[in-house]
């Protein structure tokens, strides 16, 4: 259970700083949004399994 938990935090960080750095800079990227919502389900998900 400590690699899900891991790997959920991990996921995690890059979420925040993606989502930190996309607030900064306007670079259209194609397919953001659903990039970062899978991201965010897939970060929530590990975490929640991890516990």
């Amino acid at each position: 259970m400590k690699i899900t938990k891991k790997l959920g935090m991990t996921l995690l960080a890059v979420w925040l700083i993606l989502n930190g750095l996309l607030q900064i800079m306007s670079i259209p990227i194609p397919a953001i949004g659903m990039i970062m919502v899978i991201l965010a389900i897939a970060s929530g998900v590990l975490i929640l399994l991890g516990r």
